[in-house]
C-alpha cells in the first residue's frame, strides 16, 4: 500500500508532467540552465526550485527565476487541487528533483549545504 506522502509526490509529478509536459521539469530546462547546472553555477534546491549558487550572467538569473516562477504556478496549482500548502508541493517535488540529479551536479539537500552528487 503507497504511503500518504507517496501518494502526494505521485500527484505532484503527474500534476507538473500536465503542466510542463515532463515529470522531470529540470530537464525540460533551457540548454544555458542546464550547462550552468552541468559548471556547477546553479543547482536543485529541495526546497523545489533552482538557485544560483555563484556569481551568474544577469541573462542566465533571469531564466532561473523565470523558471522557478512557471514551478511556483505550477506548484500552487496542484496544491490548491490537492488541499495541500504551496511549501508542502514545493517540498515533495524538490526531494524528487534532488534525488533524481545527475551525477556531478550541485544539489542542496537535508544536510543543509550544497553537495555534488
Amino acid at each position: 500500500m503507497m504511503s500518504y506522502a507517496k501518494r502526494i509526490v505521485f500527484a505532484v509529478l503527474a500534476s507538473i508532467a500536465m503542466f510542463t509536459g515532463t515529470v522531470h521539469t529540470a530537464s525540460a530546462a533551457p540548454p544555458a540552465i542546464e550547462a550552468a547546472k552541468d559548471e556547477g553555477l546553479i543547482g536543485e534546491n529541495i526546497n523545489g526550485y533552482l538557485e544560483v549558487i555563484t556569481s551568474v550572467d544577469p541573462a542566465l538569473k533571469r531564466q532561473v527565476d523565470e523558471l522557478n516562477a512557471a514551478r511556483r504556478e505550477a506548484y500552487a496549482k496542484l496544491a490548491d487541487q490537492q488541499g495541500q500548502s504551496l511549501s508542502t508541493v514545493a517540498r515533495l517535488t524538490g526531494e524528487k528533483l534532488v534525488a533524481g540529479e545527475s551525477s556531478g551536479r550541485y544539489v542542496f539537500d537535508d544536510s543543509d549545504r550544497w553537495v555534488k552528487k
